[in-house]
């Protein structure tokens, strides 16, 4: 599983290939429309960047006649969460909730250093 999560890892990398997901969150789209939003990139870079999510398993595509049919495979990304995100919530949740503490401390120390000083 890690090995599989490893190519998901290197397709997410690539900014390009990450507005391909952003655009396949909206719905399935043929290559020629994918295409048509990078105008910057040749069919094959993009191709090659389709390729890539394809491998990931991050992007199904089915053929309808000519038109090749791309949609966004959510399970991979989920699959991170699970075995990484997930894992540190606590952590962060933990280390935020100390540091609001530590802050709202000070602040309180600040007030009664001022008052103290008024009177």
């Amino acid at each position: 599983m890690t090995h599989d999560l490893n190519h998901v890892w290197k397709a997410l990398s690539d900014p390009t290939r990450r507005e391909i997901l952003d655009l396949l969150r909206d719905g399935p789209r043929q290559t020629t429309d994918i295409v048509e939003k990078f105008p910057s990139l040749s069919r094959f870079g993009v191709m090659k960047h389709l390729d890539v999510l394809r491998q990931a398993g991050l992007v199904n595509t089915r053929s309808e006649g000519r038109r090749r049919i791309n949609s966004l495979n959510a399970a991979p990304i989920r699959q991170i969460l699970e075995r990484w995100i997930n894992k540190y919530e606590a952590y962060w949740t933990n280390t935020l909730l100390r540091v609001k503490e530590s802050a709202e401390d000070a602040e309180a120390a600040e007030k009664k250093k001022r008052s103290s000083k008024r009177a």
